[in-house]
């Protein structure tokens, strides 16, 4: 058990420590996120294995869903960035203007 959860913990913060520091464009943000997303559907896949328990069962399934709305949702606006402003880097993008 200790070096499944060290395990999927490490993949959580490489994933956070990534989204953190590594902000220059908007994919690997992007990228950062759904890796975060990963991780936690792992975690929570052997958990429920690892439990034996059907009543919660559905949860990993949900997370995924979610995880795939978030990475569709991230990439059309990865799209609507790059046609806009010409680029996905994070530093070009202003908040302030429509």
């Amino acid at each position: 058990m200790a070096v499944t959860h060290s395990a999927f913990t490490i993949a959580f913060l490489t994933g956070l420590f990534g989204l953190a520091f590594n902000r220059i464009h908007l994919l690997s943000a992007l990228l950062c996120l759904e890796a975060m997303m990963l991780s936690l559907f792992l975690g929570l896949s052997l958990w429920m294995l690892q439990l034996n328990s059907t009543t919660f069962a559905a949860t990993p399934i949900l997370l995924l869903a979610l995880s795939v709305c978030e990475a569709s949702a991230g990439l059309a606006l990865l799209v609507a960035t790059t046609r806009t402003h010409g680029s996905d880097r994070l530093q070009n993008l202003n908040l302030l203007q429509c």
